[in-house]
């Protein structure tokens, strides 16, 4: 089951991971580095479940749009702009 979540929540995970070390670069002042990734993951985590809910399976790419949608706005956001 772990395997399965996992995997479920490796893609906002990683545009997480992605997205937070660009704006480490550009040393965002707005939030505290933990902060960030924090805010990151799991606005991408309720986007995969929302994407679950409203299609009933995983993996659509309409989903995936979104997820890199908000997390990229929520990341622009955090940046300070």
């Amino acid at each position: 089951m772990l395997g399965h979540v996992l995997a479920f929540v490796a893609p906002a995970f990683g545009l997480a991971l992605v997205l937070w070390l660009g704006l480490r670069v550009r040393r965002a002042q707005r939030f505290g580095p933990a902060t960030q990734f924090a805010v990151l993951l799991a606005a991408g985590v309720l986007v995969l479940v929302a994407g679950l809910v409203l299609f009933d399976r995983d993996g659509r790419m309409a989903v995936y749009a979104a997820l890199v949608g908000v997390q990229g706005t929520l990341a622009w956001w955090l940046r300070g702009r």
